[in-house]
């Protein structure tokens, strides 16, 4: 066995990892936020649909953004790796659905959480292929 093939390894769970914890520090640093300054509703008490979509519609980009600095962080295969932290959030999501599901009192709308799952892989697929982009449009210019 390779000595690289464990540094590869290594550096694949690091850009996982990089993903995951920016997707989490976005979401919460805006969470906190739109909390701080009026626009969410104190903790504890429930969301209007209107704002859900709005934490839907954040939560997207900042997965898109956390599997593109996967993908760019990645050793090799970056679009495998973004799908993968998709596939991983995908999980996450279903046992996130499925462990507020039938919550007393509710969370909220069933839809929200749907819509996290419904979200997940294509955000990874989106963010991969951004990295990619990034990733030919640099080695043109280094050719040139």
């Amino acid at each position: 066995m390779s000595k690289a093939h464990p540094r590869r390894i290594g550096r694949s769970l690091l850009a996982l990892l990089a993903g995951f914890l920016a997707v989490i520090f976005l979401s919460l640093c805006t969470d906190v936020l739109l909390h701080v300054i009026g626009v969410f509703p104190p903790l504890g008490r429930p969301m209007a649909d209107k704002l859900l979509l709005l934490a839907t519609a954040y939560r997207a980009v900042y997965s898109v953004v956390g599997t593109f600095i996967t993908a760019r962080l990645a050793p090799h295969r970056p679009m495998l790796h973004a799908l993968t932290g998709g596939a991983i959030g995908l999980v996450l999501s279903i046992v996130g659905a499925v462990a507020t599901w039938n919550r007393e009192p509710p969370l909220g709308p069933h839809w929200y959480p749907l819509a996290l799952v419904a979200l997940a892989m294509p955000s990874a697929w989106a963010g991969g292929w951004l990295a990619s982009l990034e990733w030919r449009a640099s080695s043109l210019v280094q050719k040139d």
